[in-house]
């Protein structure tokens, strides 16, 4: 299961994030400090002939900060406990379990999305649903068109037979032919465009 979060630094909820800094740093000072450096700022919209919007406040954690990615992972740093294992870079979640028996695996990952969006509810987080994909990885050629059905709010997932996950794609025994065949594409057009450009010198 390949999910990802819907606007997920412009939905961080404050209170909660503060609760779990208090709880890492000692210091309460130190905390507020680093609240008020993202949660204090405004900005203004000014057009080329001199005409200003009124001002208006940011809440959200701003993506490019150094602290941003930090914060963020400290926000979701607590997840729920789940049959599947999770993986979580970001805003990208993944959670993947084994098992010999397809039923025993749809069973296991749609009791394991209901409890991740019990979480990411309480904690006023929302998933993609656009961007929400079921997978399967394996070497069985019998069963290569096998899809998974994973229930979550009442709706079957969509089913990817080659997902993309932190910009790698990913196919059902792992060849990575796909991924490798689109890096060899754009690395070739890149190589002849330096090649154009030295020889204009």
């Amino acid at each position: 299961m390949l999910d990802d979060l819907t606007a997920a630094y412009d939905t961080v909820w404050h209170l909660g994030l503060t609760c779990k800094l208090l709880r890492l740093l000692p210091d309460r000072r130190m905390v507020h400090m680093i609240m008020e450096m993202f949660g204090n700022r405004s900005f203004m919209l000014t057009t080329g002939n001199g005409q200003k919007s009124r001002l208006r406040r940011l809440k959200n954690v701003p993506q490019g900060s150094v602290l941003a990615p930090l914060l963020f992972n400290i926000n979701i740093s607590v997840p729920p406990t789940t049959f599947s294992r999770q993986y979580t870079y970001a805003d990208d979640l993944a959670i993947m379990h084994a098992d010999r028996d397809w039923q025993a695996v749809e069973g296991a990952l749609s009791k394991d999305m209901a409890t991740l969006g019990e979480y990411l509810q309480i904690w006023k987080l929302k998933l993609s649903t656009t961007k929400c994909v079921s997978a399967v990885l394996h070497l069985n050629n019998k069963e290569s068109k096998r899809e998974l059905k994973i229930n979550f709010n009442n709706e079957t997932l969509p089913f990817c037979s080659e997902p993309k996950y932190l910009g790698i794609s990913l196919d059902r025994s792992l060849t990575y032919r796909r991924h490798l065949e689109s890096l060899r594409k754009r690395l070739t057009s890149r190589v002849a465009l330096l090649r154009r450009l030295a020889g204009s010198g």
